[in-house]
């Protein structure tokens, strides 16, 4: 395992950063909204499971000297985020009596 802190924090955040981010956008992928539309939900999951297969990668197979780090990255699965609670806010609420 190739997280640790005391070593390089850098690394083991931007690991760690990739792991929350791609088991969100997944989560986000699973979760039907009526405002979302599938290929936002196709996305989500693509991207997501990229984001968790390079975390996996870094963490657990990586040996190497070099590596890619592309914080630009994190933007995309803000604006998913963004959408998708756009998209849960705008779903019409049942009302139950």
């Amino acid at each position: 395992m190739n997280i640790d802190f005391g070593a390089d924090a850098t690394f083991s955040w931007y690991v760690v950063l990739l792991f929350v981010c791609g088991a969100a956008m997944v989560v986000m992928a699973l979760v039907k909204s009526v405002e979302q539309s599938d290929g936002a939900r196709i996305l989500s999951g693509i991207v997501g499971a990229a984001f968790l297969g390079y975390g996996f990668y870094l963490n657990f197979i990586f040996q190497g000297d070099s590596y890619w780090m592309f914080f630009q990255a994190f933007f995309l699965p803000a604006l998913l985020v963004v959408n998708f609670v756009r998209a849960m806010i705008a779903r019409p609420r049942v009302r139950r009596d």
